[in-house]
């Protein structure tokens, strides 16, 4: 007992900076600026697709309170189990889980035709798969190069986008576009705007979070909040697993969510490789797999506490790389906090109850963010005339899901009746839970393009030119690359070929006992001060042998 409390106020320094423990002073703030970091975004899936669960009558209005703590709770264990680890689970580093926006699209389109129970037996469906092809994904992700894996992004940001559009004008109904709820959203999002160009840096992480506050703060004199339910709700709950029944495996949606879980394991793979970057820790292909079983157990547990399938946040590899803080506690911490935020229903009701202009506002932004990280992704793509075309034929496929013919019936019944149809409407019931997705369709698209055009090409999506991400120690690496360069079992002839043709993994390559001197040496002739740093740090561990490995 003493000694943990002697941790707690003093900390502990290890032989590895990811796992040092912070000062309990130092990891309270650091835990919560990744919370607040990506609360937001975290927040936003429960209320979309409660929401059209809501419209569909699928679920009451008073669900949506449960899935908010549903998600917080879960995001908060997967959390754990990624940066505590245990047995196979978990990479063990700073990483912050929370739900996908990839799945929204066939979530709502499965809800709605199959019910929420579907929605939670696709999502553990989903988890099983991921934890099943976890050992070999590193072989497979070829398959999913920046071409493929940024056009999916851009599709599922602007899919959102609907959404967006739906909370601005203040949800459904015939006082749709009324000025003022339109005014509401232009404000929130003007608010974000203004912090973005006049915050500083800690400030402008949580924008968007804080627009929220601000725009609900303003919308309450103005009579557009309603919080009247606050009293049904205590100020402790605990979320009780399949709350809606018994989950129901249906083959069409299941497939649809597999088609997400490979948009997934390619996301967190990169997000996985950018933060092993960051701090200085080497992803072999075994670390890779533990990181991806444990995005497949937090879906399986999403699907059981009736959430959602969850990923790394990209967002929270931005914050390690900008406070330079690498402990992995500090996201352990971050995981705690959102538990006690998973068990507080009315904090969750107060979300629900914020003004849908305001939700607007927010979601222009946010889901406009998740489009441009798809085009980022895709800056790392040579355009020539067959990736512009694998682009643009996958979006338009995506785009055609939004087709809708709108006409009145007037034979239908006594009186007219307005009618609407999908593209797919007349298509068997399977085939439209699978492409009455834009986002599903999409990937679908993408990968199959990828697969029939670039097969015969060396190198197809890949610029010389590093991409501009937002890390600032540079690009980040490719996942394929930087998994051979971690590879024990990589030829040292491709070691040297991938130092030379990829300066970034240089101090991944460099701690590979495979790398033979001749090459360990060309490298520290380049300059990199993180190269030198590097061989520095593990020379003192060391006492020398590390320098000296190859010539022994």
């Amino acid at each position: 007992m003493a000694t943990l409390t002697r941790t707690l106020i003093e900390g502990r320094a290890n032989g590895r900076p990811v796992d040092d423990v912070p000062p309990l002073r130092r990891l309270v703030p650091l835990a919560l600026q990744h919370v607040l970091a990506m609360y937001a975004g975290a927040v936003a899936v429960p209320l979309i697709v409660g929401g059209a669960m809501v419209a569909a009558g699928r679920l009451e209005q008073s669900d949506i309170v449960h899935l908010i703590m549903a998600d917080l709770l879960v995001a908060g264990i997967a959390t754990i189990v990624q940066a505590v680890g245990f047995w196979r689970f978990g990479v063990r580093l700073p990483l912050m889980q929370g739900v996908t926006f990839a799945a929204v699209g066939p979530m709502i389109t499965i809800g709605a035709n199959h019910g929420v129970t579907t929605i939670y037996g696709s999502v553990i469906a989903c988890g099983l798969f991921m934890m099943a092809l976890a050992p070999v994904f590193g072989k497979l992700i070829r398959f999913f190069p920046p071409l493929v894996t940024g056009t999916v992004i851009l599709i599922i940001g602007v899919s959102l986008m609907r959404v967006a559009a739906g909370w601005f004008g203040g949800g459904t109904g015939p006082e749709f576009g009324d000025p003022k709820a339109v005014g509401m959203g232009f404000f929130t999002l003007a608010v974000i705007i203004a912090l973005e160009r006049f915050a500083p840096e800690s400030v402008r992480r949580v924008s968007i979070l804080l627009g929220l506050i601000v725009g609900t703060v303003v919308a309450i004199p103005l009579g557009m909040t309603d919080w009247s339910h606050m009293g049904e709700y205590g100020w402790v709950g605990v979320v009780t697993p399949f709350q809606f029944g018994l989950p129901t495996f249906e083959i069409s949606s299941i497939i649809a969510l597999l088609i997400v879980a490979i948009v997934i394991m390619t996301e967190t793979t990169g997000d996985i490789v950018a933060v092993g970057e960051i701090v200085d820790e080497k992803i072999t292909p075994r670390r890779l797999a533990d990181g991806l079983r444990a995005d497949g157990l937090g879906t399986v547990l999403g699907g059981v506490f009736n959430t959602f399938p969850y990923t790394a946040f990209a967002q929270n590899v931005g914050l390690v790389a900008i406070t330079g803080v690498r402990s992995r506690h500090v996201a352990t911490a971050a995981g705690v906090i959102l538990v006690l935020l998973g068990l507080l229903p009315k904090m969750a009701a107060v979300v629900e109850g914020i003004p849908l202009p305001v939700l607007g506002g927010a979601g222009v932004a946010l889901f406009g963010m998740v489009a441009a990280s798809g085009v980022r992704t895709l800056a790392k793509v040579r355009f020539d005339n067959t990736n512009v075309l694998v682009v643009a034929i996958s979006v338009g496929v995506a785009m055609l899901t939004e087709a809708k013919l709108y006409y009145t019936d007037r034979a239908l019944a006594d009186s007219p009746v307005n009618v609407s149809l999908d593209l797919y409407h007349q298509f068997p019931d399977w085939f439209q839970t699978i492409f009455h997705s834009g986002i599903s369709a999409g990937a679908v698209t993408a990968i199959a393009l990828n697969l029939l055009l670039n097969r015969h090409r060396a190198t197809p999506d890949e610029d010389d030119t590093p991409a501009a991400y937002d890390a600032p120690r540079g690009a980040l690496p490719d996942p394929l690359d930087a998994l051979r360069a971690a590879d024990p079992s990589t030829p040292p002839q491709q070691l040297r070929e991938l130092a030379e043709e990829r300066p970034e993994l240089h101090t991944i390559i460099v701690t590979n006992p495979s790398t033979d001197v001749e090459t360990c040496e060309w490298i520290k002739q380049q300059g990199d001060p993180r190269v030198e740093a590097v061989c520095q740090k593990w020379d003192e561990v060391t006492e020398g042998r590390f320098s000296r490995r190859s010539r022994e």
